[in-house]
């Protein structure tokens, strides 16, 4: 597949990413078992207008998920209609 870690694993995560940049990062969790009412899957949604894209995402059917989120969080966590959460993330600027 050839994608990289995009930083070392930590608290049971990695991320992969395509090191040439063209491909959508690959996140992987640690699950010793199912959550309760989630799925095994998730998605996380990168985006230049986080913004514009939940509220786009909220008329199509998308709901707001009670989620806590740490101060200064780059991510919304949201509902597709059939109960899976997914994340859009704000992407950081190109440096």
């Amino acid at each position: 597949m050839h994608y990289v870690p995009r930083a070392p694993a930590s608290n049971d995560w990695i991320v992969l990413c395509d090191p040439n940049g063209h491909g959508p990062n690959i996140s992987f969790q640690a699950r010793y078992r199912r959550g309760w009412r989630r799925s095994w899957l998730h998605l996380d949604l990168y985006t230049d207008c986080q913004e514009e894209e939940v509220r786009r995402l909220l008329t199509i059917g998308a709901k707001e998920y009670p989620w806590r989120y740490p101060q200064n969080a780059d991510y919304v966590v949201l509902q597709d209609p059939d109960g899976n959460l997914f994340c859009i993330v704000q992407k950081s600027p190109v440096s």
